[in-house]
């Protein structure tokens, strides 16, 4: 049994349907996965290392880790980004990606997973986990 609810919207400066354009996409580190062309572009092709988290509506711990690994994303200063996936509407990417439960949090760099873990992590375990990406 599968309950499709309408798309939340997120707090801040987002466009109504997601996508950011323009200014308001080099400002804001966090993005929303609109599809396969879309991963394909701002996470496969991105020359900076991006953070992709596998997350479900539905899910209890996603909706505490998103919140906390965005907020130690921003704190990067745009040296690393994130996607979000959500794996209802992206179950293509999810099997791609071998996602098995969530949340999966990928760290990619040019194209290549280099890091993943799966479940909650406190504040200073996701520090230590995106210094290791951006290489600080």
């Amino acid at each position: 049994q599968r309950v499709v609810s309408a798309p939340q919207a997120l707090p801040g400066p987002l466009a109504p349907h997601g996508k950011a354009f323009g200014t308001s996409a080099s400002c804001r580190s966090t993005f929303n996965v609109q599809d396969g062309s879309d991963f394909q572009d701002r996470v496969i092709n991105n020359p900076k290392p991006v953070v992709v988290d596998f997350h479900a509506q539905w899910c209890g711990p996603c909706k505490i880790l998103g919140p906390r690994l965005e907020k130690m994303v921003a704190k990067q200063e745009g040296k690393v980004l994130m996607a979000k996936v959500d794996i209802d509407d992206h179950t293509d990417l999810a099997i791609e990606y071998e996602v098995s439960a969530v949340p999966t949090v990928l760290a990619m760099k040019n194209g290549d997973v280099v890091d993943k873990f799966v479940g909650i992590k406190d504040e200073d375990q996701l520090e230590a986990f995106l210094k290791k990406l951006i290489g600080a």
